[in-house]
């Protein structure tokens, strides 16, 4: 059984979350926009590198507390 944390969740179309599988870390990605996109990481190091590139913080100008929220849940994975 993998270990899910959920990273955000607006609504069931607008979410992001993540699979602890074994080594592996599973990012899956649901937009009421884009549909779903999967992201795999061998390495935490590697998923926060690629969270604070995809929570640009020049996207939560206004938002910073948001921005700061999603990434300290991706820190807790």
């Amino acid at each position: 059984m993998y270990k899910k944390h959920v990273i955000y969740k607006s609504d069931k179309y607008n979410m992001l979350t993540v699979e602890v599988q074994g080594k592996t870390l599973v990012i899956r990605e649901i937009s009421d926009q884009w549909g779903e996109q999967g992201y795999q990481f061998i390495s935490r190091p590697e998923m926060l590198h690629w969270a604070e590139n995809r929570f640009r913080a020049e996207d939560f100008v206004g938002r910073e507390d948001e921005r700061q929220a999603i990434l300290d849940n991706f820190r807790n994975v």
